[in-house]
C-alpha cells in the first residue's frame, strides 16, 4: 500500500494524524493549508485527501466536512511516518528514581504502571512474570488467622508470589518455620513449574518415610505451588479514558470496560508481546480486544539476561501522541530490564 503514496500524500497524511492527536476534531483542508510546508490550495489539499480517503487511511464521520484517521491510517502512521521524541531527562529521571529504589519485584512492576500512567496520562499496565517460569529460592509462611496462612514464594531472580491459604490442620507458628526450612531445602533451585510434581512425588511415599509434621509441610507446600490463579496482570489508570472525547459515548465506555474486564483477552495479547520478545503495538480492530472501541495497547518485553519475563505497556485511545509513547513505554522496559539484572 506504501507505493501507492507519494511523498506529498504522507506528509498530508503525517498532518492529518499529528493534527487529530492534537485537537480531537476533525481536519479539513483549510487547517492544512495553514500549517507551515504546505505550499498548495485549498483545493489541492482537497484532492489530496480524498485520494487518501479512498485509499482507506482517512474517514469522514458522519457528515462533517474534514476527516480523521481510521486504524490503516494510524498502522501507516506509526510503521513509516512517526517521529519519534526521545523522553526528555526529567522522564528519564522520574523513570530511573521509580525503579531503581523498589527492592520488591511486585512493588517494582506496580510502580512501572504508575509512571507510565502518570507520564502519558493512558492506563498503565504490566504483566508479571509468569510463575512457572521462576526458579525457587524460597518459601516463607506467615499466619494471618487461626487457620488461614500467607506463602511467600521467593524466586531466584527476585520474583515474589504470594498466596493465602486455608490450613485445615492444627498447626503452631515453630512448625511453620520448620516446613519453610524444609520446603526450602527441598525445592532449592527447581523451576516453580516443576515444584509442585516434587511435592506430589514426596507425598506419594510411603507413609512411613515421613512424619506429622513432614505431612503438614508437604500439605502446605502443595497448596502454595498451586499458582494456576494468581493475577498477573495489574492496570493503573483506567480513569484516563473519561478523560478522552472519544469516550463520551456511554455505550462505547461501557463496551471498553468490559474489554478491561475480560482480563484474559488482554493477558492474552500482551503474552504475544513476551512470546516476540519485541515492542508492539496493537490499533484498533487488530485485535480482539481492542475492537471493543478506539483502542490502542503498545507494549514491550522486559526481563533478564537468561529470559524474557513479562511485557510493561499502555492502553489508551487510538488517537495518543505516538511520538512520545513509544518511546517512554520502550525506555520504561529497559530501565526495569537493567534494574532486574541487579536483583
Amino acid at each position: 500500500m506504501s507505493e501507492e503514496l507519494g511523498e506529498r500524500e504522507k506528509e498530508v497524511l503525517r498532518a492529518v494524524v499529528q493534527e487529530y492527536i492534537s485537537t480531537g476534531g476533525p481536519v479539513g483542508s483549510q487547517q492544512l493549508t495553514r500549517r507551515p510546508g504546505f505550499e498548495v490550495s485549498s483545493a489541492t489539499m482537497r484532492n489530496v485527501l480524498a485520494d487518501l480517503e479512498e485509499l482507506g487511511f482517512l474517514e469522514k464521520p458522519h457528515t462533517s466536512a474534514g476527516r480523521v484517521p481510521t486504524d490503516q491510517g494510524y498502522r501507516f502512521y506509526v510503521d513509516t511516518l512517526v517521529k519519534l521524541k526521545d523522553p526528555t531527562p526529567r522522564d528519564r529521571e522520574l523513570i530511573h528514581a521509580g525503579l531503581a529504589h523498589e527492592a520488591d519485584l511486585a512493588e517494582m512492576l506496580g510502580e512501572a504502571s504508575r509512571i507510565l500512567h502518570s507520564l502519558t496520562r493512558h492506563a498503565g499496565v504490566v504483566v508479571a512474570p509468569r510463575p512457572e517460569s521462576a526458579v525457587f529460592r524460597r518459601i516463607e509462611f506467615v499466619r494471618l488467622r487461626e487457620d488461614r496462612v500467607l506463602a511467600i514464594l521467593v524466586g531466584q531472580s527476585g520474583q515474589v508470589h504470594n498466596k493465602a491459604i486455608t490450613v485445615e490442620f492444627p498447626i503452631t507458628s515453630d512448625e511453620l518455620l520448620k516446613a519453610s526450612n524444609y520446603l526450602s531445602e527441598l525445592l532449592r533451585e527447581v523451576p516453580l513449574e516443576s515444584a509442585r510434581e516434587r511435592i506430589r512425588a514426596e507425598m506419594d511415599q510411603e507413609q512411613a518415610l515421613y512424619n506429622a509434621l513432614t505431612a503438614k509441610a508437604l500439605k502446605l507446600g502443595a497448596a502454595a505451588t498451586d499458582l494456576a490463579s494468581t493475577e498477573r496482570m495489574l492496570i493503573q489508570g483506567t480513569g484516563s479514558f473519561f478523560e478522552q472525547p472519544e469516550f463520551a459515548d456511554v455505550e462505547r465506555m461501557r463496551a471498553l470496560f468490559r474489554a478491561l474486564d475480560e482480563k484474559h483477552k488482554l493477558l492474552s495479547l500482551l503474552d504475544r508481546v513476551q512470546v516476540a520478545n519485541e515492542m508492539q503495538i496493537f490499533i484498533g480492530a487488530e485485535s480482539d480486544f481492542s475492537a471493543a472501541g478506539d483502542v490502542t495497547v503498545i507494549a514491550s518485553p522486559y526481563g533478564n539476561q537468561e529470559q524474557v519475563l513479562g511485557t510493561v505497556g499502555v492502553i489508551g485511545p487510538t488517537r495518543m501522541d505516538y511520538r512520545r509513547v513509544i518511546p517512554l513505554v520502550n525506555f520504561t522496559a529497559q530501565v526495569l530490564s537493567r534494574v532486574l539484572e541487579k536483583v
